[in-house]
């Protein structure tokens, strides 16, 4: 009797320690969604298109792109966050999503506790522009005319509490500037004062800023990734002139809380795979993307760091979103 309570103890350990390779195997048996809490046609639903559609491909399935706009991507965020922890729903979250509306404590959600990280999909850093009339030809050229300059020099931004404001907010400090901020209601509108000289620097996106550059309407000094990006491998990396200054929007993928991790991880490798596929790779460069991939534990570190960072920012500047 005793052994034959033994061998049915081990089975059933057996069978538990199956289960979870067991379902990896099986996964997925259905379409997926993927929810991109961003309007349809933005750069974030382009990305999550070109991305889901190889991710589907290794995974053996369909990924269908469900876009939840509102309140600055929150509330797609939210309804993945409430969404059965099966796999079958899916999060393309962004840094505005999950470190810098967290930080400014203004979502219906706990970025952290109510969501599984699965990869670091891709980053898109942004490049320092200023008009052709600038006395600087280089990021220390301008950074010591601004220091020569205090309160005499403005910087615009896409609004009080965006990554270009808080980005820009960043450089002043880890370079000690003191610049007049000029929010704008996206950065498109503030490209003409930019050319006119009416402002005298702007952290742009790459899609958005580099044609005025190649037209030769306005200067590129440095592109704010901590290296030279792939995408402009001349462009200096800002850091290299303001050591320790990198921004950049990130895009990540994340499921709902309790995720399996055999789940999450055999997601993690189709991303990883996907990102490596040339018409991929040559997509996201069209959108100013650098694709990173990773584990899912990497891409947690990442987030949690990139989120200290802006809340950090926040308070000791006393940012408002306002």
């Amino acid at each position: 009797m005793k052994k034959r309570n033994f061998t049915l103890s081990a089975l059933a350990v057996l069978a538990t320690l199956a289960a979870p390779a067991a379902l990896a195997q099986a996964y997925p048996t259905k379409p997926i969604r993927l929810v991109v809490p961003f309007p349809a046609g933005g750069a974030t639903d382009i990305f999550a298109r070109a991305v889901s559609q190889k991710l589907g491909e290794k995974l053996g399935t369909t990924i269908v792109v469900d876009n939840k706009p509102g309140a600055g991507g929150t509330i797609g965020s939210d309804l993945a966050a409430k969404a059965p922890a099966d796999g079958y729903t899916l999060l393309l979250a962004t840094s505005s999503t999950h470190s810098i509306g967290p930080s400014f404590g203004k979502v219906p959600y706990d970025a952290v506790a109510d969501f599984t990280p699965i990869s670091h999909v891709g980053n898109a850093p942004s490049i320092m522009l200023v008009p052709n009339t600038s006395p600087a030809k280089t990021v220390k050229e301008w950074v010591d005319y601004a220091r020569k300059n205090p309160g005499k020099l403005n910087y615009a931004s896409s609004g009080n509490g965006t990554v270009v404001h808080l980005g820009t907010e960043y450089f002043k400090a880890q370079a000690n500037l003191f610049l007049v901020h000029i929010p704008y209601r996206g950065t498109a509108l503030a490209i003409p004062d930019l050319v006119s000289g009416k402002v005298d620097v702007l952290f742009d996106s790459l899609p958005s800023g580099l044609p005025h550059v190649k037209e030769g309407r306005l200067r590129a000094l440095g592109i704010t990734s901590a290296k030279r990006s792939p995408l402009l491998p001349d462009l200096p990396a800002i850091s290299e002139s303001v050591p320790g200054y990198e921004t950049v929007t990130w895009f990540g993928l994340y499921g709902p809380k309790g995720l399996p991790p055999e789940l999450a991880m055999r997601l993690a490798t189709g991303i990883n795979q996907a990102l490596q596929e040339p018409d991929v790779k040559e997509r996201l460069a069209r959108l100013g993307i650098d694709p990173v991939g990773g584990t899912p534990a990497q891409f947690a570190a990442m987030a949690n760091a990139d989120r200290a960072k802006w809340k950090k920012i926040i308070t000791e500047r006393k940012i408002t979103a306002e």
